[in-house]
């Protein structure tokens, strides 16, 4: 009975063991994913008031847990029977950051001074509706950005048992929900931290000036993540149509691969924005047009 028990014990530690070194290679090939999430996910938890920093960033990592549950089963399914739709479903993702991507720098390019009426209109709207548009964008991002961790981990453990794939990704999945939003966190009550250090301080001495620094410094670093946020969602979009689409992988592999990522993302995103905003323009003129119509 003992030796039945302690038998159990090694093949749980074997396996674990199994789990700890596939879990550190999948960790290792997800690296810079996990760096773009961050930068992605640090920008759009914030831009809200200091009380809702914490309680929104909450709702987004309740939301990215959430998308794990939902993908991790999914994505094991998939690969085991039908490998195809995970690479359409990758390329559809893609599509969604190129756009967004590309919407941003737009948006930053050509948006207009709003009029006195607008800025009225928006400061009403800035309650808790906006505040759940905002939430769901990030969750919605997240959900794209996690299928592409869950994919680059299962593929670094594709040839290994059931029981370590689902451990391995499982592992990989909370560690990116974790490290990632944790991390989130620090920055988004930076000047917070900062302002609990010159408290404690005294106002005097090198604590201080770190503390003021922390809380100069947290402006500078949201401008930072704002753009560094959108540079990652135009380089994992282009990754997903380079890795995914062979006539892309042939046309840019005499290119650096973060160059070629870049132009894919942002020509995918240019195409895409273009698409978007004729459909529009076609469905408001057929909206206006019974208007005149009747006007007549």
């Amino acid at each position: 009975m003992a030796s039945g028990i302690f038998a159990v014990l090694d093949d749980v530690a074997a396996l674990m063991d199994d789990v700890a070194v596939a879990s550190k290679i999948a960790t290792k090939k997800t690296a810079g994913i996990l760096g773009d999430d961050l930068a992605v996910n640090a920008e759009k938890a914030t831009g809200f008031l200091a009380s809702r920093e914490i309680p929104v960033l909450w709702a987004i990592t309740k939301g990215s847990l959430l998308n794990k549950l939902i993908i991790v089963p999914i994505a094991l399914l998939l690969t085991a029977f039908t490998p195809l739709i995970i690479r359409v479903i990758l390329v559809l993702g893609g599509c969604y950051l190129a756009y967004e991507g590309v919407e941003k720098i737009f948006e930053f390019l050509f948006h207009r001074p709003k009029k006195g009426e607008e800025v009225i209109e928006e400061v009403k709207e800035s309650g808790p509706e906006l505040e759940k548009s905002k939430v769901k964008a990030a969750i919605t991002t997240d959900f794209i950005l996690s299928i592409e961790i869950v994919i680059i981990a299962l593929g670094s453990v594709i040839g290994q048992s059931l029981t370590v794939q689902i451990l391995t990704v499982s592992v990989v999945a909370l560690l990116a929900t974790v490290g990632v939003y944790g991390f989130v966190a620090l920055i988004v009550r930076m000047d917070d931290i900062g302002f609990r250090l010159i408290k404690l301080s005294g106002a005097k001495g090198t604590v201080t000036l770190f503390g003021k620094a922390l809380v100069r410094s947290l402006p500078i670093i949201i401008k930072l993540l704002s753009v560094i946020g959108t540079v990652a969602l135009l380089l994992v979009s282009g990754g997903i149509f380079m890795h995914n689409i062979e006539y892309l992988h042939h046309l840019m592999e005499s290119m650096p691969a973060i160059l070629g990522e870049l132009l894919l993302g942002f020509g995918g995103g240019i195409v895409l924005l273009a698409v978007v905003k004729g459909v529009k323009l076609v469905i408001r003129g057929r909206k206006s047009s019974p208007q005149r119509h009747g006007g007549h």
